[in-house]
């Protein structure tokens, strides 16, 4: 078998790959690089004069080549070999007519737990969306950001005391709402400095969160790990790093206790593979990041059926028009699942593992014309002096 053409398929807010071969069977990938989508895009463009004609089966191989040959990596580089790493799982899968989990391994669980995406541009929305969640079937509600879904143009203007207090407020409201058997996933956005991080979290202690994701702004190892040492609630992080490299560091300064390590922007299954080794050994778990299309859910899914040492999965809402437009409210009147000839079953907290060869998902034919590509706007947020403010 031999690779014999590399597209690249640019549709609403997501970039693909489809890798074609001389014996008909094809494999579909998505690139994790977020707002750097377009850069990541012409990244797999650049890799077609060495992938065609190989052997797709080579994964390991590829990876390799594709990881080391330039020298430099980055978001857009890992996007890249993520979404030609998945679609050669694909083809794999799809040639050995089995799932990919089988080709991890086999599987450790028969469904995967997840947590939603809980939004609100004020405090009454954010209790009605965690709600409405709860009685949705979720178990866990994620990305709950105790500092709202704000517009971005719109001036951020607490000072120290205000964040502290009024994310207390709004934490204990969504916990009085949902009750005591329901997980809360708290997104902070990398919003705090990391003595109010670690005051902050003393605050949240009462309600009991799962978690709290990027407190502070991730770039320093070592600062993460004295936040993480200071704090009783558990930190996660690593969305934003892209090699298992980069994740050994992080676990070495015991900075998390959940790895949130991205399929999409991590290497790929291959990538992901050595991270979740690399965790386990730490008796760390992983928190899949994921803010994609259901192409990259059912990679995810694939996975995590395979990986013992997982806790939650992130699930990005199908019926909404991307991530972005679900947690701005955005009005574009567009549906993910409809860019997918299936996705998977949810029911009571949980995904069905899908069973169908390679990841278990196409795309639609038309899907380019039905769903233009929207690359996203270089925009973030400011305080009121006019600084900047992460979120």
């Amino acid at each position: 078998m031999k690779i014999t053409d590399l597209k690249v398929i640019r549709a609403n807010r997501a970039v693909y790959v489809k890798i074609e071969t001389d014996e008909g069977i094809t494999g579909l990938g998505e690139s994790g690089a977020w707002g750097l989508l377009e850069a990541s895009a012409q990244a797999i463009i650049m890799m077609k004069d060495y992938l065609v004609g190989q052997n797709p089966l080579d994964i390991e191989k590829h990876w390799q080549y594709m990881y080391r040959f330039s020298h430099f990596r980055g978001a857009a580089m890992m996007g890249a070999i993520s979404a030609i790493d998945i679609a050669l799982y694909d083809i794999a899968g799809k040639l050995f007519n089995v799932p990919v989990y089988r080709l991890l391994g086999g599987k450790v669980r028969d469904k995967v737990r997840v947590y939603n995406h809980v939004s609100g541009r004020t405090e009454e929305e954010l209790v009605e969306s965690a709600i409405r969640g709860k009685e949705e079937g979720f178990t866990a509600l994620g990305h709950l950001n105790p500092y709202l879904d704000e517009p971005r143009t719109e001036p951020f203007k607490d000072n120290n005391t205000a964040l502290l207090y009024k994310a207390e407020r709004r934490i204990a409201k969504v916990r009085e709402a949902v009750g005591k058997d329901v997980d809360l996933c708290l997104e902070l956005h990398r919003r705090l400095e990391p003595g109010l991080a670690v005051q902050l979290s003393a605050r949240l202690e009462p309600y009991n969160p799962m978690f709290l994701e990027d407190p502070i702004r991730p770039d320093n190892f070592d600062e993460m790990g004295r936040v993480a040492s200071q704090c009783r609630i558990p930190i996660a992080t690593g969305e934003r790093i892209n090699t298992y490299h980069e994740f050994e560091m992080l676990l070495e300064k015991n900075a998390c206790s959940y790895v949130r390590a991205s399929l999409g922007v991590c290497g790929g299954f291959t990538g992901i593979k050595k991270i979740a080794a690399v965790a386990e050994a730490h008796h760390k778990s992983l928190i899949p990041h994921n803010p994609c299309s259901p192409v990259m859910t059912n990679a995810v899914l694939q996975f995590v059926a395979a990986t013992d040492n997982v806790a939650i999965t992130e699930y990005p809402n199908p019926y909404a028009a991307s991530t972005a437009d679900h947690l701005t409210g955005s009005g574009v009147k567009l549906r993910q699942c409809d860019m997918v000839d299936q996705i998977a079953e949810f029911k009571d907290g949980y995904l069905t593992v899908p069973e169908r060869p390679g990841i278990g998902i196409e795309l639609i034919p038309d899907v380019e014309d039905r769903f233009p590509f929207r690359p996203h706007q270089v925009m973030t947020r400011l305080n009121f002096d006019g600084s900047i403010c992460d979120q």
